[in-house]
């Protein structure tokens, strides 16, 4: 992400074809004024990078990492592995199984080896940038506002929703 501050989330992919759903999770940190930045790497393909990244993520101040991949979807998990810092997985929907594929070898990490996992796709990438805001809301009290306005805006769009409906049904 362009600007001046140094981004508190990464947004990882392992293919540049993740790009359409993760772009959602960008999206939310965007609309919440999350500085982000968007990084491709293969866990298989470029294990060495993928390595790197981890390991340097906290120290260049990125305090959230999310993770999506298809497929073998080892990606999350090898991050994880390799830094101290909260990695959400997002299972992307990449071959024939649907996503579940990527959804089972995100969610099935070993003990010791912590990773958030979301829902498989675009929801997921949303609630992966939702959750990171969470996270960082912890010790931000202007992002933890912005939060509850978010929260309050869904709350209102039921509310609008539900009386559409009725004048529809009433009529």
């Amino acid at each position: 992400m362009k600007g001046t501050k140094a981004p508190l989330v990464s947004i990882v992919m392992g293919s540049d074809s993740d790009l359409s759903v993760m772009e959602e999770a960008a999206k939310i940190l965007r609309d919440f004024q999350v500085p982000h930045e968007i990084f491709l790497t293969s866990a298989h393909r470029a294990p060495q990078r993928t390595a790197e990244f981890a390991a340097g993520a906290a120290g260049r101040g990125v305090r959230v990492i999310i993770a999506g991949a298809g497929a073998a979807a080892h990606l999350a998990g090898v991050i994880a592995s390799q830094t101290p810092l909260p990695v959400i997985g997002v299972p992307i929907d990449a071959t024939s199984l649907q996503g579940l594929d990527a959804l089972f070898a995100t969610v099935q990490m070993p003990g010791g080896i912590p990773v958030a996992t979301m829902a498989i796709g675009k929801a997921g990438a949303k609630n992966a940038a939702l959750l990171a805001v969470r996270i960082l809301a912890l010790t931000d009290a202007r992002l933890r506002k912005r939060l509850d306005a978010f929260a309050e805006g869904m709350a209102k769009d039921v509310e609008a929703r539900h009386e559409g409906m009725m004048k529809k049904l009433n009529a």
